[in-house]
């Protein structure tokens, strides 16, 4: 479903065709004529917003009206600009021409947005498996980059069914990750805008749970202190809670004694051993991930002895 060319940014860069459209001054024109998405890395940004991109033989200028799609009149901003600089940026060759005594490209990002949207993005439909790139984070979720710099956003209750104070707590600038697309456009916003999900992904509470028994010490991450009791992140989704104590902080390691497992309640009983500050992996890592182009109908995160259904519909 994926055209490789519309893959998030950076994801182009070394492989073959592309580095065949960028090996010379021909190869700068076929892709002109092609009409191909190619990428390369912006390296300077002018007073007037423009980029500069080494295209090897010469240079090529996203100009600040090519730089990005927008929705309805608003303006491309100067941070949008700025922060392309040292980054890979996808863009379709408009034509080349004389500035001064030198042979220059013009470039358009926007171009290869507007495709990326008509031949791939307007096709996904909620349940679709994608391809992202985390471009940044917010408390209120991430944001990612699902096809050649259009940005769709990861909310923070749509990361993991573990409870995290910060997206920050789950990923960092730059990860590549695979999400499912949650929604298309909403009411009252723009038509077509994505919205992604990616805790459908992380398993099932039984096949979490299934890496623990009762008895076990375990690792695990402590994600949120409440006045009832400590939440403590065993696998990407899956927590335990553990009786409240003093000077306990979220963020901080955990090593802590599985009281008991109770499938019909989703519940993990803890018991906080220690604390401190330091790296640590969970004690079950992610999943095996679908593959891009997969498709989930209905995902069911409680098990069929639980009362209570928490599940995502999708179709």
């Amino acid at each position: 479903m994926n055209g490789i060319q519309y893959l998030p940014e950076g994801y182009l860069t070394g492989t073959a065709a592309n580095a065949a459209y960028l090996s010379d001054m021909a190869g700068l024109v076929r892709a002109a004529e092609d009409g191909a998405v190619v990428e390369a890395t912006a390296v300077k940004c002018d007073a007037n917003m423009n980029l500069t991109v080494p295209l090897g033989e010469i240079d090529g200028i996203i100009e600040r009206s090519e730089l990005m799609l927008t929705e309805g009149d608003r303006e491309v901003r100067d941070i949008a600009a700025i922060t392309r600089v040292g980054k890979a940026v996808c863009f379709k060759i408009k034509k080349f021409t004389q500035r001064g005594k030198k042979t220059v490209a013009l470039l358009s990002r926007r171009d290869a947005q507007i495709e990326c949207r008509e031949k791939y993005l307007s096709k996904l439909r909620p349940g679709d498996v994608i391809e992202a790139k985390v471009t940044h984070l917010e408390p209120f979720g991430a944001f990612v980059d699902i096809g050649c710099g259009v940005v769709s956003l990861l909310s923070i209750d749509c990361i993991s069914v573990s409870r995290i104070s910060h997206s920050s707590d789950r990923f960092k600038p730059g990860d590549r990750i695979k999400v499912v697309v949650k929604s298309i456009g909403r009411d009252g916003e723009a038509p077509g805008r994505i919205y992604v999900t990616r805790k459908e992904l992380l398993g099932t509470w039984e096949e979490n749970a299934a890496a623990f028994r009762a008895g076990q010490t375990v690792a695990g991450i402590v994600r949120s202190v409440e006045s009832y009791g400590i939440f403590v992140e065993l696998a990407p989704n899956l927590a335990g809670l553990a009786e409240y104590r003093d000077g306990i902080e979220p963020g901080q390691t955990a090593a802590v004694y599985i009281k008991s497992i109770i499938p019909e309640r989703m519940k993990v009983k803890l018991v906080l051993i220690d604390t401190f500050r330091g790296e640590t992996a969970l004690s079950r890592p992610l999943p095996e991930l679908p593959d891009p182009g997969n498709h989930i109908s209905v995902w069911r995160y409680s098990p069929e002895c639980a009362p209570k259904l928490i599940e995502t519909r999708f179709d």
